[in-house]
């Protein structure tokens, strides 16, 4: 796949024939909102009424991080780009389980955690690089019967969800202050951190669930060259 070079905004920028956008999203702003955003200012500076913009790749509302935002022809390059490997950094919170494995929904589960040591936590992630089974949460966006797995969810109606393979290329703990784990992970498309913090705190004897997450990376896109909204906003309106 050739690269797409980001946009800068710069006087140069055309929407319309093609801009590939590296956004960093805001905690609680869901992909789509994100999209809408960016679809109304451009708008809004052409004058124009309809311009196609997408994502590549969703990040869920309490999620932060790369976002990468195409314009115009760019669109069609979408599917080939949100197939690249990710890296996540985060928190897993020990000790405790949620039913949408986050902090959406509350606490229904807790354990014991005094035999968690810096050994058995590594140790444990070891388990998960390579090519694993998970599955998806049930508070999640994926569709069963035509509807979405979190309409099932939000019902307390019972679901069966396949299991899907997806591959763990590293997984490091990076920090330890129980009942918090720091951790950076990447991984093939389609992996569900907050599916690897649930099956990691089985693993452990110990649930958890995942308590912060950030994508810093796709491909060779990098969270360190996106510009924050309120920079897009600005500069678009500079264009």
């Amino acid at each position: 796949m050739s690269i797409i070079v980001p946009c800068q905004l710069e006087k140069s920028t055309d929407f319309i024939s093609g801009e590939l956008l590296l956004i960093e999203k805001p905690l609680e702003w869901t992909s789509f909102d994100v999209v809408k955003k960016v679809r109304n200012l451009i708008k809004k500076k052409l004058q124009i009424k309809k311009i196609k913009v997408g994502h590549a790749g969703t990040l869920d509302p309490l999620a932060t991080g790369l976002l990468i935002v195409c314009t115009g022809k760019f669109t069609k390059r979408i599917e080939e780009i949100q197939g690249q490997e990710k890296t996540y950094m985060g928190n897993f919170t020990l000790g405790a389980t949620t039913p949408s494995f986050d902090k959406e929904t509350k606490v229904n589960h807790t354990f014991d955690t005094t035999h968690i040591t810096k050994q058995l936590l590594e140790k444990t992630a070891k388990q998960f690089v390579g090519e694993i089974n998970q599955i998806p949460p049930i508070f999640s966006a994926l569709k069963k019967d035509g509807k979405r797995l979190y309409n099932f969810a939000r019902k307390n109606e019972e679901v069966e969800i396949k299991k899907r393979k997806v591959v763990v290329l590293s997984f490091e703990i990076t920090d330890i202050n129980l009942p918090e784990v720091g951790f950076k992970i990447r991984c093939s498309k389609g992996t569900y951190i907050r599916s690897i913090a649930n099956d990691f705190g089985n693993s452990l004897n110990s649930g958890a669930y995942l308590s912060k997450l950030c994508r810093t990376e796709i491909g060779e896109y990098n969270l360190k060259d996106a510009f924050s909204l309120n920079q897009v906003e600005e500069k678009i309106k500079l264009l």
